[in-house]
């Protein structure tokens, strides 16, 4: 029987599929990529804000015409819109057939052979049941890279934020699951591991009642397939200096962490829920730049939270200007029901969040672009993605370009690189986001 598996929201949403697809692998469906010849179509849902739970909406109910028009006789909903509309969703979707909770994926098998005997299915476990992450999982990217989830749910209940009740408290992963999960990816071909959790910086805390990140990312190092580490989503008042410590002393941990700080604004900071003030993030930044000299930071914002003031926008805009991180995404705050801001007053009107985002985007497209000018004629190592033949360049990233999210190093297409080589390049030219370079050996 043939299974298509659509994948939408997070990296971590990307875990969970990849753990699905080995179920299904391992009972005997066949995978396809092909909507039409789809017997079961499986979506992982995301509903974090308005515009992922809308495009998961739309994928719902255009995979649900395969019913009509295909072979498929069972369209499945996963993941965290199933968790949170599971009702909504079978009676406004009639032609769903199954409905599984974040934390019920194990479930999968079970509820698809239940759909195939014409029974309808909904498996909503515990949001704080752990699923067991020590199965197949079947890599799903076919690029050079995997995450890792190390913990499920979180207990920071931001205001802004629906993911606690949809995930649950924070759990770690054990980690000898996660040892062996990482000696398995490396042995598929992965080269670059990136640690994902909604907070990686608290693993541990709650199985051996001590930040265990440090130790972790050693015993991770000591995979002698893995070349590179990254960490992503560490919430700076867990950014500890033995983690920083870590990063400088392994080198094959990345100089590069995604700190997400939100806003700078100690007053919409305090109504955001968050646990840190500004004058905070600058000492926990000017720490971690001491401590890893070179290293990249990654930042996100959220703009036109409720009750912003100009003066908040201000505090922001001078916050990106002074800190001058190397990476830095915006959102524009979406009330989300069930979270305690979207009954906030002084709600901001979209004009005014899409002008502020405007503004700080511009600003860090120019200080962006001037690292990256900055950057001409230095040496660094890169990790060969692909080809471009249209182009006749290779698409490479380095230490400090996260996949997806950050630019790319762009080579001339000389040379026989595979996917995953570890070229040392020279970079010749900055074209916005993204750098021009050559191999070192070509240099005159």
């Amino acid at each position: 029987m043939k299974v298509l598996l659509i994948s939408l929201g997070c990296d971590k949403n990307l875990v969970d599929s990849e753990f699905m697809l080995g179920e299904l692998f391992d009972n005997g469906y066949e995978m396809t990529d092909n909507e039409e010849d789809a017997e079961a179509i499986i979506i992982n849902t995301c509903c974090f804000i308005n515009d992922a739970k809308m495009e998961s909406i739309e994928t719902i109910i255009e995979m649900s015409q395969y019913k009509k028009t295909g072979k498929c006789r069972a369209l499945i909903v996963c993941g965290c819109l199933a968790q949170r509309y599971a009702d909504e969703i079978r009676k406004e979707i009639p032609e769903v057939d199954a409905v599984i909770g974040t934390t019920a994926y194990e479930e999968l098998i079970c509820a698809l052979e239940e759909v195939l005997q014409s029974k309808d299915s909904i498996r909503l476990k515990d949001i704080n049941y752990m699923p067991k992450q020590s199965g197949r999982r079947i890599h799903s990217t076919g690029t050079v890279y995997s995450y890792l989830k190390i913990a499920e749910g979180c207990n920071k209940n931001c205001t802004y934020c629906i993911i606690p009740s949809l995930r649950g408290a924070y759990r770690s992963v054990p980690m000898e699951d996660l040892i062996d999960q990482a000696v398995k990816l490396a042995e598929s071909g992965v080269k670059e591991l990136i640690l994902v959790a909604q907070e990686t910086t608290l693993y541990g805390t709650d199985l051996y009642g001590y930040n265990a990140l440090p130790k972790l990312l050693s015993r991770l190092c000591r995979i002698e397939a893995l070349n590179w580490i990254r960490i992503l989503y560490a919430y700076p008042e867990d950014i500890t200096e033995e983690l920083m410590d870590t990063i400088n002393k392994e080198d094959k941990i990345c100089a590069y962490i995604d700190m997400p700080v939100q806003h700078a604004s100690d007053d919409i900071l305090r109504r955001m829920g968050r646990h840190t003030a500004r004058k905070e993030l600058e000492e926990k930044i000017s720490m971690i730049r001491k401590k890893v000299p070179g290293i990249a930071i990654r930042t996100t914002l959220i703009t036109g939270f409720p009750g912003e003031t100009k003066e908040d926008h201000r505090i922001l805009l001078d916050f990106v200007k002074n800190m001058r991180f190397d990476r830095l995404g915006v959102f524009k705050y979406s009330p989300e029901e069930n979270t305690a801001a979207y009954d906030f007053e002084k709600q901001i009107d979209d004009a005014t969040k899409q002008t502020r985002f405007d503004e700080i985007m511009q600003l860090q497209q120019e200080i962006a672009f001037e690292m990256a000018e900055d950057r001409i004629g230095s040496e660094t190592d890169v990790i060969i993605e692909g080809e471009l033949p249209s182009d006749n360049l290779y698409a490479a990233r380095s230490r400090i370009d996260a996949p997806d999210i950050d630019g790319c190093v762009f080579l001339p297409l000389t040379g026989e690189y595979m996917s995953g080589d570890i070229v040392r390049v020279r970079i010749t030219d900055a074209r916005g986001y993204d750098l021009i370079a050559v191999p070192v050996n070509m240099c005159s």
